[in-house]
């Protein structure tokens, strides 16, 4: 067909597993409208599903939508009631027929695929029918308003394997925050060996002579990216920052600087996951995802993972409340924090109005310095090196979250393990949150289009 997919063939062949197992659920070109009204070229697979209730078999119409990242991004799926049936909202399934799964929300490919998907939909269907048909309306369950994530498992298995892998990082890019990634990993992360490579045409150099001068155990130092060969965490902080004229000419400096960098570190280690920490976090992930050709969740930006922590740390002192909290979207005045409603990520609402001015005196105010950016880029590649499975707000790709229907990078709650992130699902946003993750959406959008790659 004429819809583009970055991974072409991983894509046909889901789709020739699923045709082997549901030969009935047929896919076809067709063009999804998001919510926020863009609308892509998209591969929809139509059909039934077979549910078993009451001792009778019933036939559940669905549809799924594959997104162009697909299949490192989920499918978005929905039920598809005829005339004669009505939804039943519930635990998996919302009033519009959106259909909220487990695997759905702890997608993670390739243990995830459309097959596993549909046995999950069926199991969970026959559990809690979802459609009823209208003559039945007397039947109809009172919503159940369990959040559907509190029966997410995450599966800590193969961990075994997981300890034997080396532990090795490379912090790329001299200067302040450079030094300061070094620090903060060798303090926090048990590694066996940290390099630190010195970008030449970075304006950030410098740092890595006294590291050379002061020799720390573990540490190699060297002006050659192939010293970062089998890496598991690469951390790139190296900036290119000229005295151009316009915001767009002084990041397209950055973009060239990447165009020596990336492409090379995803070679030398094409299982690491890269922490993009130079400026804008945002668009330089975005950059360094398309530049690297790795799977979107190998690569992603240190994002608002500091103002997250922070934000935690300040509800937990002055509220207890012991709920995840986070900032997500842009790094930017337009970030928005969110609570987990809950307790258990990740059903997300905005946060509320006691908690409001709180997160603006905190999250608003405090700069980031490199020494605190260092400590939070620390923080993340524990949970990559330690397959901690934490919950970390990073810039990653959003397409498909919350309607998003943009390629865009945003920060949003992941989870961070040894394969790099999970993206977790659920969010209810007000209206002034939604507007700024709009804004970010729209502006990033724009200043994408302006660079060369």
């Amino acid at each position: 067909s004429d819809v583009n997919y970055k991974f072409h063939d991983v894509a046909i062949d889901e789709l020739q597993k699923i045709y082997r197992i549901h030969p009935g659920i047929v896919p076809s070109a067709g063009t999804y409208t998001f919510s926020d009204h863009t609308q892509k070229d998209l591969v929809r697979l139509l059909g039934n599903i077979p549910v078993q209730y009451g001792g009778r078999s019933y036939n559940f119409p669905i549809e799924l939508w594959l997104m162009d990242s697909f299949p490192f991004t989920p499918p978005i799926c929905l039920l598809r009631p005829t005339s004669n049936m009505f939804i039943r909202e519930g635990k998996h399934v919302d009033g519009g027929g959106r259909i909220h799964l487990p695997e759905l929300s702890n997608w993670d490919y390739p243990k995830s695929s459309v097959v596993s998907l549909l046995a999950e939909m069926i199991v969970k269907f026959e559990e809690h029918p979802p459609l009823s048909s209208k003559s039945n309306v007397d039947n109809k369950d009172p919503h159940d308003l369990l959040a559907f994530v509190s029966n997410i498992q995450i599966n800590n298995g193969g961990s075994s394997h997981q300890e034997q892998m080396n532990k090795k990082v490379s912090v790329i890019g001299g200067g302040d925050l450079g030094m300061a990634s070094v620090m903060s990993v060798l303090s926090k992360c048990k590694v066996d060996k940290l390099v630190f490579i010195d970008v030449n045409d970075s304006s950030t150099k410098g740092g890595s002579t006294d590291l050379e001068i002061f020799r720390l155990p573990q540490v190699e130092v060297s002006r050659d990216l192939s010293a970062s060969a089998g890496s598991r965490v690469v951390v790139v902080t190296a900036n290119a920052w000229s005295g151009e004229q316009s915001y767009a000419s002084v990041v397209q400096t950055n973009v060239d600087l990447y165009r020596g960098i990336i492409p090379n570190l995803a070679h030398y280690s094409p299982k690491a996951v890269l922490i993009i920490a130079s400026q804008p976090v945002d668009i330089m992930t975005h950059v360094a995802w398309r530049q690297s050709g790795l799977p979107p969740t190998q690569v992603i930006g240190a994002g608002c993972n500091l103002d997250s922590q922070r934000l935690s740390h300040i509800l937990d002192i002055n509220l207890n409340t012991h709920k995840p909290a986070w900032v997500i979207g842009e790094l930017s005045d337009n970030k928005v924090a969110v609570m987990s409603s809950s307790g258990v990520q990740p059903e997300i609402a905005a946060g509320s109005n006691s908690t409001k001015p709180l997160l603006d005196r905190y999250t608003g105010t405090r700069g980031q310095r490199s020494w605190s950016v260092g400590l939070s880029i620390a923080d993340i590649a524990d949970s990559v090196l330690t397959n901690k499975m934490k919950t970390h707000s990073v810039s990653t790709l959003a397409q498909g979250w919350g309607g998003i229907g943009a390629e865009v990078f945003l920060s949003l709650p992941c989870l961070m393990g040894s394969n790099g992130s999970t993206r977790l699902a659920g969010v209810s946003l007000g209206q002034e949150e939604d507007a700024k993750l709009r804004q970010s959406v729209a502006s990033l959008c724009s200043l994408m289009g302006q660079l060369r790659m």
